[in-house]
Protein backbone atom coordinates (compact mmCIF):
# COMPACT_ATOMS: atom_id res chain seq x y z
CA UNK A 1 0.00 0.00 0.00
CA UNK A 2 1.22 3.63 -0.98
CA UNK A 3 2.15 5.37 2.32
CA UNK A 4 -0.12 8.67 1.48
CA UNK A 5 1.15 10.36 4.52
CA UNK A 6 4.69 10.62 3.01
CA UNK A 7 2.90 12.67 0.29
CA UNK A 8 1.08 14.38 2.21
CA UNK A 9 4.07 14.98 4.54
CA UNK A 10 6.42 16.33 0.68
CA UNK A 11 3.63 18.76 -0.41
CA UNK A 12 2.55 20.18 3.09
CA UNK A 13 6.76 21.18 3.82
CA UNK A 14 6.74 22.96 0.34
CA UNK A 15 4.02 24.79 0.84
CA UNK A 16 5.60 26.08 4.07
CA UNK A 17 8.84 26.42 2.10
CA UNK A 18 6.90 29.16 -0.05
CA UNK A 19 5.69 30.83 3.00
CA UNK A 20 9.20 30.90 4.32
CA UNK A 21 11.17 32.08 1.40
CA UNK A 22 8.03 35.28 1.44
CA UNK A 23 9.35 36.07 5.11
CA UNK A 24 13.06 35.67 3.88
CA UNK A 25 13.01 37.39 1.32
CA UNK A 26 12.20 40.78 3.02
CA UNK A 27 13.38 39.59 6.55
CA UNK A 28 15.10 42.44 9.00
CA UNK A 29 17.30 39.71 10.87
CA UNK A 30 20.42 40.09 8.84
CA UNK A 31 20.18 37.02 6.77
CA UNK A 32 21.41 37.38 3.83
CA UNK A 33 20.47 36.22 0.30
CA UNK A 34 17.29 38.26 -0.03
CA UNK A 35 15.93 42.05 -0.76
CA UNK A 36 15.73 42.68 2.69
CA UNK A 37 13.74 44.82 4.92
CA UNK A 38 10.89 46.84 3.15
CA UNK A 39 8.70 48.21 5.99
CA UNK A 40 8.94 50.74 8.53
CA UNK A 41 9.01 48.66 11.23
CA UNK A 42 12.05 48.49 14.02
CA UNK A 43 11.52 44.74 14.78
CA UNK A 44 9.42 42.57 12.26
CA UNK A 45 8.00 40.03 14.99
CA UNK A 46 6.59 37.94 12.20
CA UNK A 47 9.85 37.04 10.91
CA UNK A 48 9.70 34.76 13.88
CA UNK A 49 7.92 32.29 11.60
CA UNK A 50 11.01 31.53 9.84
CA UNK A 51 12.88 29.90 13.19
CA UNK A 52 10.33 28.86 14.08
CA UNK A 53 10.61 25.95 10.86
CA UNK A 54 13.70 26.64 9.70
CA UNK A 55 15.54 24.16 11.55
CA UNK A 56 12.94 20.77 10.80
CA UNK A 57 11.75 21.55 7.19
CA UNK A 58 14.21 20.97 4.78
CA UNK A 59 15.95 17.65 7.74
CA UNK A 60 12.33 16.06 7.47
CA UNK A 61 12.17 16.21 3.52
CA UNK A 62 15.42 14.38 3.54
CA UNK A 63 14.04 11.67 5.93
CA UNK A 64 11.30 11.46 3.86
CA UNK A 65 13.43 10.88 0.66
CA UNK A 66 15.68 8.37 2.69
CA UNK A 67 12.26 6.28 3.32
CA UNK A 68 10.87 6.43 -0.13
CA UNK A 69 14.58 5.15 -1.78
CA UNK A 70 13.52 2.10 0.83
CA UNK A 71 9.84 1.66 -0.55
CA UNK A 72 11.48 2.13 -4.20
CA UNK A 73 14.39 -0.42 -3.82
CA UNK A 74 11.98 -2.91 -2.74
CA UNK A 75 10.49 -2.94 -6.00
CA UNK A 76 13.33 -1.90 -8.34
CA UNK A 77 16.98 -3.08 -8.49
CA UNK A 78 20.31 -1.08 -7.97
CA UNK A 79 20.27 0.14 -11.29
CA UNK A 80 16.58 1.36 -11.61
CA UNK A 81 17.24 3.37 -8.65
CA UNK A 82 20.29 5.11 -10.09
CA UNK A 83 18.76 5.58 -13.66
CA UNK A 84 15.37 7.30 -12.09
CA UNK A 85 17.56 9.05 -9.14
CA UNK A 86 19.49 10.64 -12.54
CA UNK A 87 16.68 11.76 -14.63
CA UNK A 88 14.78 12.94 -11.75
CA UNK A 89 17.21 14.73 -9.51
CA UNK A 90 20.68 15.40 -11.60
CA UNK A 91 19.45 16.34 -15.14
CA UNK A 92 17.20 18.89 -13.81
CA UNK A 93 19.83 20.63 -11.60
CA UNK A 94 22.85 20.92 -14.28
CA UNK A 95 21.10 20.78 -18.08
CA UNK A 96 18.23 22.17 -16.78
CA UNK A 97 20.54 25.43 -15.22
CA UNK A 98 21.49 25.94 -19.04
CA UNK A 99 17.93 25.21 -20.19
CA UNK A 100 16.20 27.90 -17.78
CA UNK A 101 17.36 28.20 -14.18
CA UNK A 102 19.66 30.72 -15.41
CA UNK A 103 16.93 32.92 -15.53
CA UNK A 104 16.56 32.81 -11.45
CA UNK A 105 20.42 32.83 -11.80
CA UNK A 106 19.48 36.69 -13.39
CA UNK A 107 17.07 37.72 -10.75
CA UNK A 108 19.04 36.40 -7.94
CA UNK A 109 22.35 38.81 -9.16
CA UNK A 110 19.89 41.48 -9.83
CA UNK A 111 18.82 42.08 -6.63
CA UNK A 112 21.80 41.93 -4.77
CA UNK A 113 23.41 43.85 -7.83
CA UNK A 114 25.98 41.39 -8.54
CA UNK A 115 26.12 42.77 -12.01
CA UNK A 116 27.57 45.97 -11.18
CA UNK A 117 29.89 44.96 -9.03
CA UNK A 118 31.42 41.99 -11.05
CA UNK A 119 31.60 44.67 -13.77
CA UNK A 120 33.32 47.28 -11.82
CA UNK A 121 35.88 44.29 -10.97
CA UNK A 122 36.71 43.80 -14.47
CA UNK A 123 35.09 40.17 -14.48
CA UNK A 124 34.95 39.09 -18.38
CA UNK A 125 31.27 38.80 -19.50
CA UNK A 126 31.57 35.00 -20.19
CA UNK A 127 32.82 34.46 -16.27
CA UNK A 128 29.92 36.51 -15.38
CA UNK A 129 27.56 34.53 -17.23
CA UNK A 130 29.10 31.67 -15.46
CA UNK A 131 28.36 32.70 -12.26
CA UNK A 132 24.76 34.00 -13.33
CA UNK A 133 24.22 30.21 -14.06
CA UNK A 134 25.74 28.54 -11.38
CA UNK A 135 23.40 31.55 -9.11
CA UNK A 136 20.35 29.58 -11.14
CA UNK A 137 20.58 26.65 -8.55
CA UNK A 138 18.73 28.44 -5.97
CA UNK A 139 16.79 25.48 -4.37
CA UNK A 140 18.13 22.62 -6.19
CA UNK A 141 20.79 22.48 -3.76
CA UNK A 142 18.39 19.91 -2.31
CA UNK A 143 18.35 18.18 -5.46
CA UNK A 144 21.84 18.08 -5.88
CA UNK A 145 22.36 16.95 -2.16
CA UNK A 146 19.87 14.25 -3.08
CA UNK A 147 21.31 12.96 -5.64
CA UNK A 148 24.46 12.26 -4.29
CA UNK A 149 23.23 10.59 -1.07
CA UNK A 150 21.16 8.18 -3.94
CA UNK A 151 24.52 7.65 -5.51
CA UNK A 152 26.00 6.97 -2.06
CA UNK A 153 23.37 4.90 -0.62
CA UNK A 154 24.05 1.90 -3.28
CA UNK A 155 27.24 2.16 -3.14
CA UNK A 156 26.62 1.63 1.05
CA UNK A 157 23.94 -1.05 0.34
CA UNK A 158 26.56 -3.52 -1.95
CA UNK A 159 28.60 -3.36 1.23
CA UNK A 160 26.31 -3.90 3.65
CA UNK A 161 23.92 -6.15 2.00
CA UNK A 162 20.33 -5.29 3.58
CA UNK A 163 21.72 -6.91 7.17
CA UNK A 164 21.47 -3.04 8.35
CA UNK A 165 17.77 -2.72 7.59
CA UNK A 166 16.87 -5.79 9.08
CA UNK A 167 18.90 -4.76 12.38
CA UNK A 168 17.39 -1.85 12.12
CA UNK A 169 13.51 -2.97 12.70
CA UNK A 170 14.11 -3.91 16.04
CA UNK A 171 15.55 -0.27 17.25
CA UNK A 172 13.99 0.67 20.39
CA UNK A 173 13.03 4.26 21.50
CA UNK A 174 15.76 4.67 23.63
CA UNK A 175 18.22 4.38 21.09
CA UNK A 176 15.97 6.61 18.29
CA UNK A 177 16.80 8.90 21.47
CA UNK A 178 20.54 8.56 21.20
CA UNK A 179 20.75 9.20 17.16
CA UNK A 180 20.42 13.04 18.53
CA UNK A 181 24.08 12.53 19.47
CA UNK A 182 25.75 11.52 15.49
CA UNK A 183 22.52 13.80 14.18
CA UNK A 184 24.25 16.62 16.17
CA UNK A 185 28.01 15.78 15.35
CA UNK A 186 26.83 15.40 11.97
CA UNK A 187 25.77 18.78 11.93
CA UNK A 188 29.51 19.93 12.66
CA UNK A 189 31.09 18.28 10.01
CA UNK A 190 31.28 18.96 5.69
CA UNK A 191 29.75 22.38 6.28
CA UNK A 192 30.31 24.32 2.99
CA UNK A 193 32.30 27.67 3.72
CA UNK A 194 30.05 30.64 1.92
CA UNK A 195 26.73 28.60 0.77
CA UNK A 196 25.54 27.47 3.61
CA UNK A 197 22.77 25.46 2.60
CA UNK A 198 24.82 22.30 1.64
CA UNK A 199 25.04 21.18 5.12
CA UNK A 200 26.45 17.78 3.38
CA UNK A 201 27.08 15.97 6.75
CA UNK A 202 23.88 17.16 8.69
CA UNK A 203 21.59 16.44 5.57
CA UNK A 204 23.34 13.22 5.14
CA UNK A 205 22.13 11.85 8.35
CA UNK A 206 18.95 12.31 7.94
CA UNK A 207 18.94 10.50 4.65
CA UNK A 208 20.19 7.50 6.05
CA UNK A 209 18.00 7.47 8.92
CA UNK A 210 14.69 7.65 6.79
CA UNK A 211 16.44 4.96 4.48
CA UNK A 212 17.85 2.33 7.47
CA UNK A 213 15.17 3.18 10.11
CA UNK A 214 12.17 4.76 9.77
CA UNK A 215 11.31 3.16 6.81
CA UNK A 216 10.71 0.00 8.80
CA UNK A 217 7.58 -0.35 9.80
CA UNK A 218 8.14 -1.80 13.33
CA UNK A 219 9.57 1.36 14.02
CA UNK A 220 7.11 3.75 12.77
CA UNK A 221 4.17 1.55 14.03
CA UNK A 222 6.18 2.39 17.67
CA UNK A 223 6.71 5.78 17.09
CA UNK A 224 3.29 6.52 16.16
CA UNK A 225 2.04 5.82 19.22
CA UNK A 226 4.33 9.22 20.82
CA UNK A 227 3.54 11.13 18.16
CA UNK A 228 1.37 13.38 20.53
CA UNK A 229 4.45 13.94 23.16
CA UNK A 230 6.95 14.47 20.25
CA UNK A 231 4.89 17.26 18.67
CA UNK A 232 4.50 18.62 22.38
CA UNK A 233 8.22 18.07 22.69
CA UNK A 234 9.31 19.58 19.14
CA UNK A 235 6.91 22.86 19.73
CA UNK A 236 8.39 23.30 23.09
CA UNK A 237 11.77 23.14 21.56
CA UNK A 238 11.17 25.56 18.40
CA UNK A 239 9.61 28.10 20.65
CA UNK A 240 12.45 28.06 22.74
CA UNK A 241 14.13 27.91 20.15
CA UNK A 242 13.00 30.94 18.07
CA UNK A 243 12.60 33.07 21.30
CA UNK A 244 16.40 32.80 22.43
CA UNK A 245 17.42 32.83 18.86
CA UNK A 246 15.38 35.69 16.94
CA UNK A 247 17.39 38.57 15.73
CA UNK A 248 20.28 36.16 14.82
CA UNK A 249 21.54 34.30 11.96
CA UNK A 250 19.82 31.04 12.19
CA UNK A 251 21.51 29.91 8.97
CA UNK A 252 25.22 30.40 10.05
CA UNK A 253 27.60 29.36 12.88
CA UNK A 254 27.52 29.19 15.53
CA UNK A 255 23.75 29.12 15.87
CA UNK A 256 23.08 25.85 13.03
CA UNK A 257 25.27 23.85 14.68
CA UNK A 258 24.67 24.26 18.50
CA UNK A 259 22.52 21.54 20.28
CA UNK A 260 18.87 23.45 20.63
CA UNK A 261 19.13 23.92 16.56
CA UNK A 262 19.72 20.30 16.00
CA UNK A 263 17.43 19.60 18.97
CA UNK A 264 14.84 20.98 16.79
CA UNK A 265 16.07 19.58 13.69
CA UNK A 266 15.32 15.97 14.86
CA UNK A 267 12.76 16.40 17.04
CA UNK A 268 10.73 18.31 14.84
CA UNK A 269 11.59 16.01 12.15
CA UNK A 270 9.95 13.22 14.23
CA UNK A 271 7.20 15.01 15.56
CA UNK A 272 6.09 15.34 11.68
CA UNK A 273 6.74 11.94 10.65
CA UNK A 274 4.92 10.54 13.54
CA UNK A 275 2.08 12.78 13.70
CA UNK A 276 1.22 12.15 9.80
CA UNK A 277 1.73 8.90 10.26
CA UNK A 278 -1.02 8.73 12.85
CA UNK A 279 -2.97 11.57 11.86
CA UNK A 280 -2.39 12.08 7.60
CA UNK A 281 -2.04 9.06 5.86
CA UNK A 282 -4.90 9.57 4.03
CA UNK A 283 -5.47 10.68 0.42
CA UNK A 284 -8.18 12.69 -1.31
CA UNK A 285 -9.17 14.59 -4.71
CA UNK A 286 -6.91 17.30 -3.31
CA UNK A 287 -4.15 15.75 -1.51
CA UNK A 288 -3.66 13.81 -5.13
CA UNK A 289 -3.31 17.06 -6.79
CA UNK A 290 -0.72 18.70 -4.81
CA UNK A 291 1.57 15.50 -4.44
CA UNK A 292 1.38 15.91 -8.00
CA UNK A 293 1.90 19.74 -8.67
CA UNK A 294 5.15 19.60 -5.00
CA UNK A 295 8.26 19.17 -7.33
CA UNK A 296 6.86 21.88 -9.51
CA UNK A 297 5.95 23.81 -6.82
CA UNK A 298 9.20 23.32 -4.96
CA UNK A 299 11.39 24.27 -8.49
CA UNK A 300 9.53 27.25 -9.62
CA UNK A 301 8.18 29.05 -6.59
CA UNK A 302 11.57 31.07 -5.78
CA UNK A 303 11.60 32.70 -9.28
CA UNK A 304 7.73 34.11 -8.64
CA UNK A 305 8.63 35.72 -4.79
CA UNK A 306 12.08 36.65 -6.25
CA UNK A 307 10.46 38.35 -9.45
CA UNK A 308 8.07 40.60 -7.60
CA UNK A 309 10.81 41.51 -5.08
CA UNK A 310 13.00 43.04 -7.99
CA UNK A 311 10.59 44.26 -10.12
CA UNK A 312 7.85 45.57 -7.53
CA UNK A 313 9.34 46.21 -4.33
CA UNK A 314 12.86 47.03 -4.93
CA UNK A 315 11.58 50.01 -7.23
CA UNK A 316 9.03 51.16 -4.39
CA UNK A 317 6.27 50.03 -6.62
CA UNK A 318 3.75 49.37 -4.09
CA UNK A 319 3.56 49.17 0.04
CA UNK A 320 5.18 46.69 1.99
CA UNK A 321 2.05 44.40 2.47
CA UNK A 322 1.16 44.77 -1.47
CA UNK A 323 4.72 43.07 -1.99
CA UNK A 324 4.32 40.51 0.64
CA UNK A 325 0.94 39.64 -1.10
CA UNK A 326 2.06 39.57 -4.23
CA UNK A 327 5.15 37.88 -3.28
CA UNK A 328 3.19 35.07 -2.25
CA UNK A 329 0.33 34.50 -4.84
CA UNK A 330 3.15 34.70 -7.15
CA UNK A 331 5.85 31.60 -5.96
CA UNK A 332 2.13 29.83 -6.15
CA UNK A 333 1.18 31.08 -9.89
CA UNK A 334 4.70 30.58 -11.16
CA UNK A 335 5.29 27.34 -9.06
CA UNK A 336 2.10 25.69 -10.39
CA UNK A 337 1.66 27.61 -13.97
CA UNK A 338 5.92 27.09 -15.23
CA UNK A 339 4.98 23.36 -14.20
CA UNK A 340 2.05 22.90 -16.15
CA UNK A 341 3.37 24.56 -19.06
CA UNK A 342 6.94 23.29 -19.23
CA UNK A 343 5.88 19.44 -18.02
CA UNK A 344 3.78 19.47 -21.64
CA UNK A 345 6.98 20.35 -23.45
CA UNK A 346 8.98 17.37 -24.85
CA UNK A 347 12.76 16.94 -24.59
CA UNK A 348 12.45 20.63 -22.15
CA UNK A 349 10.53 18.73 -19.75
CA UNK A 350 12.90 16.03 -19.76
CA UNK A 351 16.06 19.26 -19.40
CA UNK A 352 13.91 21.44 -16.70
CA UNK A 353 12.08 18.43 -14.74
CA UNK A 354 13.15 15.29 -15.54
CA UNK A 355 10.09 13.73 -17.25
CA UNK A 356 11.07 11.84 -19.87
CA UNK A 357 7.98 11.00 -21.73
CA UNK A 358 4.31 12.30 -20.94
CA UNK A 359 3.56 13.47 -17.54
CA UNK A 360 2.97 11.00 -14.74
CA UNK A 361 2.23 11.29 -11.44
CA UNK A 362 5.36 11.60 -9.24
CA UNK A 363 6.38 8.64 -7.24
CA UNK A 364 7.97 9.22 -4.21
CA UNK A 365 11.42 10.57 -4.50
Amino acid sequence: MRKYYLDNIRWMTVVIVVIYHVLYMYNSEGIVGGLGQITDLKVQYYDVFMYLVYPWFMPVLFLVAGISSSLYLERHNGKEFAKSRTLKLLVPSTLGLFAFQFIQGYVSMSLGGAFTGLAEAGIPKFVVFLIMIAAGSGVLWFVHLLWLYSMLLLLIRKIEKGKLQKLASRTPLWMIALFFFPVWGAAQLLNAPIVSVYRCGFYLAFFFLGYYVFSREQVMEMLKKYAIALIIIASTLCIVFSVISFGSNYAEKPVNISALYVACAYIGSLAVLAGMARFGDFSNAFTQWMSRKSFGLYVFHYLGISSVALWIAKPGLAPAWACYGLSLIAGFVFGFVLYAVISRIPVYRWLVLGIKKERKAEKNV
